[in-house]
């Protein structure tokens, strides 16, 4: 048995998926012995103890860590990492020592090393990647960087700072001019498709790009191919030993795969997805690969394309991936023999050791 805090919700724009992860990963903790303590964080960045009652989506309303309850932090004591909690009548009580972490934070500042930083500092193990793992996880430009460094399949891409674009932006659309249209505009750290726009014609790119940049400075463009199935696989690791689950499909239930399909009108998800034996190993090799080259640890979920003419391409890794009812993540590993309560078990013993 430990004593096990669950870190979820956050500044980012993904602070609602982090409440719904969180869900499901506090209700399978429920059914083990761990001493759970449930610490969300506000959009303003306020770590609060909770009860851990998290409701599911309600009529397209989706969650939000509440700001009434009283605030908590860690400290380090000679007996190691601690939790405290400033009650809202000003009385300070200690909930005792903390055995690991398990930050359940989609987005920057949660997902981009950050928490995991602080984490480290007090001493307390977590579950996931590490700073520097996280950090190049969490920007798709500095990550698709790692990955053409090792050679790995990838679609064409230009990343650009949203001040280069203000002060040049014919240069930067010459770059674009190699790249076939049409092309997905991205804020580089930013996860769940939020800030994501299909650009068609050229003529749209101003407000793609004016949409992206409200969530990040950096904006990586890459090309749409089409015709590209959508597939996923999981990654452990645990003292070096990596595993990779079997492969799923997304199905996006809109144009593409984008906040809405992912949520709200949940998308079908194919687990384990149609695939023969060649590409089933070709695509375990490339997460192993990839896994590698960001310096992973933990976990992961790694994506991936599969061209009409065979080709694999490396999409992106998320070193914590959702948790939710509709993510892949759970899914794969379910399906690879894996159910949800023994991933939280193994992701915790992992983190431990």
């Amino acid at each position: 048995m430990a004593r096990v805090l669950v870190l979820y919700g956050g500044r980012s724009a993904e602070h609602p998926v982090s409440c719904l992860s969180a869900r499901s990963v506090l209700h399978a903790l429920g059914s083990t012995t761990h001493d759970v303590l449930p610490v969300g964080i506000t959009t303003d960045g306020r770590w609060t103890l909770t009860d851990g009652a998290i409701p599911a989506v309600t009529d397209g309303t989706l969650p939000q860590v509440p700001d009434d309850g009283p605030t908590a932090a860690l400290v380090t004591t000679t007996d190691g990492p601690e939790l405290v909690v400033l009650e809202r009548d000003g009385t300070l009580t200690r909930r005792g020592r903390v055995d690991v972490a398990f930050p359940v934070l989609h987005g920057p500042g949660g997902e981009d090393g950050a928490v995991q930083g602080l984490l480290a500092t007090v001493g307390l193990p977590y579950v996931g990647a590490d700073v520097a793992a996280s950090a190049l996880g969490v920007d798709k430009a500095a990550m698709k960087g790692r990955f053409r460094l090792h050679g790995l399949p990838q679609v064409a891409y230009v990343a650009f700072e949203h001040g280069r674009w203000r002060r040049e932006p014919d240069l930067v659309r010459d770059e674009l001019g190699r790249i076939p249209l049409p092309w997905f505009v991205k804020p580089a750290r930013q996860g769940s498709s939020i800030g994501i726009t299909r650009v068609d014609d050229p003529g749209e790119l101003a407000d793609a790009v004016a949409a992206a940049a409200a969530h990040d400075h950096r904006i990586v463009v890459e090309e749409g191919l089409t015709g590209l199935r959508e597939l996923e696989v999981g990654v452990l690791e645990q003292d070096g030993h990596v595993e990779v689950s079997c492969v799923g499909e997304i199905v996006p239930a809109n144009r593409f795969y984008d906040f809405d399909a992912k949520y709200v009108t949940p998308s079908r998800l194919d687990v384990p997805a149609d695939v023969d034996p060649g590409t089933a190993t070709a695509i375990d090799e490339v997460a192993r690969r990839a896994f590698d080259a960001i310096g992973g640890r933990g976990m992961a979920r790694i994506d991936l394309f599969l061209a009409d003419d065979g080709r694999l391409l490396l999409n992106e890794i998320n070193t914590i991936p959702g948790f939710t009812e509709a993510s892949m993540f759970p899914r794969v590993w379910a399906a690879s023999g894996v159910d949800f309560t023994a991933l939280v078990e193994r992701l915790l013993a992992a983190a431990r050791a």
